[in-house]
């Protein structure tokens, strides 16, 4: 018996998903980007989550075979359960913890080192670039931790499947 192949998701199987990094990859570089840059970044990430989400809602709508009231509801419960998902695993989470690691790196540098402040941004920032491969699964983890025992318990939604492994 073959499986029937698994439909390819647009924002987490294909490079789309990088996307989601955007606001890691700018606070990474703050030392050398103006502020408004980095916010631009987290306008990046929160447009990636929004397109996913709405993504995922247009899709349990259409796959709800249901009277009208369930399909509303599955839907919009789809459509929170993955905003909530990627603001936090996504956005919220990794863009202060690297905006903590590079805060905290920058301050061991100034302190214990006599680097130039060019040498020492540029330290600073491969220190936060080289860490987001090493925080993406335990924040991952975290979150749907946390959604399986509050909003997805009270709501009774199914979406912690889909968020398995989307990320890299």
């Amino acid at each position: 018996m073959t499986e029937e192949p698994k439909e390819k998701d647009l924002y987490r199987d294909t490079p789309v998903r990088y996307l989601g990094y955007a606001n890691e990859i700018g606070e990474s570089f703050r030392a050398f980007l103006p502020v408004s840059a980095v916010w631009g970044s987290y306008g990046v990430a929160y447009a990636y989550a929004i397109a996913d989400a709405s993504s995922k809602g247009y899709k349990a709508y259409h796959d709800t075979h249901a009277d009208e009231s369930t399909r509303r509801k599955k839907t919009a419960i789809a459509v929170v359960d993955t905003f909530l998902w990627q603001s936090f695993a996504s956005v919220l989470i990794p863009g202060f913890t690297i905006n903590r690691i590079c805060k905290l790196s920058d301050y061991v540098f100034r302190r214990i080192t006599k680097l130039p402040p060019t040498a020492r941004k540029l330290t600073v920032t491969c220190i936060g670039l080289g860490s987001i491969p090493f925080i993406i699964k335990p924040i991952d983890h975290s979150v749907d931790y946390i959604m399986d025992r509050t909003f997805r318990t009270k709501f009774n939604s199914t979406a912690a499947d889909e968020h398995e492994e989307k990320r890299p």
